[in-house]
Parts: structure tokens; sequence; C-alpha cells
């Protein structure tokens, strides 16, 4: 007897177990592909991302593709190999990533793209990225203001094929171009890169003595730029834009003067609700590129953000 109700135990012990791993199996997989997960901005856009996936039902992989067309490729093969539903995704470059996304999109599976758009439409089911432009006219209306409108200054520029890159510096510009006062001394490329922003700002201390500020095309850049300027006792206004945690801390002690949100928390999480939308009715409800605000952060609001994103 005891023999037989343990054989029954386990049997339906196997039974229950089977049908755990039917449920799981049955979940819709839905990967998230971002630049890196060692960047704070990135990495909280995939988790809010795959924590809102997951919330909703969904299984979900995490990869990064480095900003590498060819792994970004390679993930989107993989993508397809496993039958995923959807591909929410922070591309590798806007011209780069279009052959993925249309291979993707021919295979059945919906792209979500975030951050960064592709220029043709109709591939992708939706691209919500920050309002760029917006955000960088919100950071050269504050640098002016800080600058008192006049004074030598040096720009530090991201990745020049990033579109979002020439978009934050053509915003810049619409505004601080407009105060004569104010005089461009050097414009460099940092690549978004923090070490490479510190030792460029250095060797652009040393060549103008009298510089009076710097503007950032991120955060990355901008904590770099205010080390060096730390290191070398000088004191500059400097501007960045993202609303990164290190950025804040910058801006909480006085070395940064003021960022740009770029609301990486909310954007991933809007995806992944027009994604269970789209799946679940075949519309988002919502045009394609959908384009969200930016919100100017100083050290009269500082503490009112959080990890890329505000708090109330």
């Amino acid at each position: 007897m005891r023999l037989r109700l343990l054989l029954w135990l386990l049997l339906l012990s196997l039974l229950i177990s089977v049908a755990a791993c039917r449920q799981k199996s049955s979940q819709r997989l839905v990967v998230i592909i971002v630049p890196s997960q060692d960047n704070p901005f990135f990495k909280s856009e995939a988790d809010a991302a795959e924590g809102a996936a997951r919330a909703l039902g969904y299984a979900v992989r995490v990869d990064a593709h480095e900003d590498d067309a060819f792994k970004q490729d390679n993930l989107i093969d993989m993508a397809i190999a496993s039958d995923a539903a959807a591909i929410i995704l922070d591309n590798a470059g806007a011209d780069a990533s279009i052959s993925g996304v249309k291979r993707a999109t021919a295979a059945g599976i919906k792209c979500f793209l975030i951050d960064r758009e592709i220029k043709p439409a109709g591939i992708a089911v939706a691209q919500i990225v920050a309002d760029n432009f917006q955000g960088a006219v919100l950071a050269g209306r504050e640098f002016v203001r800080l600058m008192g409108g006049s004074g030598k200054y040096a720009e530090l520029l991201g990745k020049e094929s990033d579109t979002n890159a020439q978009v934050r510096t053509h915003g810049f510009h619409s505004v601080v171009d407009q105060s004569p006062g104010l005089t461009l001394a050097v414009a460099q490329s940092a690549n978004w890169n923090q070490s490479e922003a510190f030792s460029k700002t250095e060797t652009i201390l040393q060549a103008h003595g009298d510089l009076k500020g710097i503007l950032s095309g991120n955060d990355t850049m901008a904590v770099g730029a205010a080390a060096a300027v730390k290191a070398n006792g000088k004191s500059l206004i400097i501007v960045g834009f993202d609303g990164s945690p290190d950025a804040l801390a910058d801006i909480r002690s006085g070395q940064m003067a003021a960022t740009v949100l770029q609301p990486a928390v909310a954007i991933a999480k809007l995806a992944v609700s027009e994604m269970d939308t789209y799946l679940k009715t075949g519309s988002t409800g919502k045009p394609e590129r959908q384009s969200i605000p930016c919100e100017l952060v100083t050290s009269k609001n500082v503490n009112d953000y959080g990890v890329f994103t505000r708090k109330n």
C-alpha cells in the first residue's frame, strides 16, 4: 500500500512538473537588445523593459550588442531562431540596423525601437525616443543663462555615427548661436566615453586657460569633464544630457550645473505596454514615431529625480 501511495505521489509530482514546464514554454518570448548592460542608462532601460514584460507574463531574454552592428545582426538572428514574439531594440546605428529590423519583421517578429530611430517608416511597429532636440534646447538655454551670455566654451560631442549626437548638437546651437557673446573655442568628440572626455578636457584646459564652460552631448562625457576640471583646480559651468545618477551627484556637489533627463525608464515601459497591446489587438493605437519630452535638471530640482526617471 505504501509503495503504491509513493508511486502515485511520484506520478502526481511528475505531472505537475510537466504541466509547469508546458506553461513556462507556452510563454511568449520578448527579446530586449540594448547597446550595453554596463552603461547605467542602457541598463536602466533594459531593467525597466524586462520588469514590465515579466509582469505581463512574458518570458524575457536581455542581450547587448555593444554598438556592434554585426553582433546586433547575430542577436536578431538568435531572436528569429528562438521564435520570439517581439524585440525591444535600442539599435546599433540608424543605417546599420535597417536590414536587421527588416529581417525580424519579415520573420513575423514585431520590433519596437527605443532611444534610437531608424529612418525608414513602416518596418518597426513603433519607434519611441526622447525628444533629443527639445532636450538640447533646454540644455542650451540653461547654458546661455549660466554663462551670462558671454565667454568661451568647449563642446564635447558624441559618436559621429549616432543620430542622437547630431540632433543634440543642432539643438544646442539653435540656442547658443543666438548669443554673439558666446565663443566656441573647440568642439571634439569623446565618443560618449568618460575616460576619453577626461583626457580631452585636460588637453582643452591646457590650450584654453580662459575657458568658462563646457557643453556636453551626454552625462558620461560631462562627468569625465567635471573630474578633469576638478583635477586641474578649476571651476567651470558644465551642462550635460541624460540625467544619469553620476551627473545628479555632480550637480548636488556643484561640479556640474545642469543636465537634461532623458526618460529612459518611461520610454522602455511604454514600449512594452504598446507591444503587449499590439500582440493582443493588432494595433498600438499610436503613431509609429513617438517623441517623449525631456526635463531640465538643476540644483533646484535635482532631488526630484532618480535613476533616469522622475521620482513622483
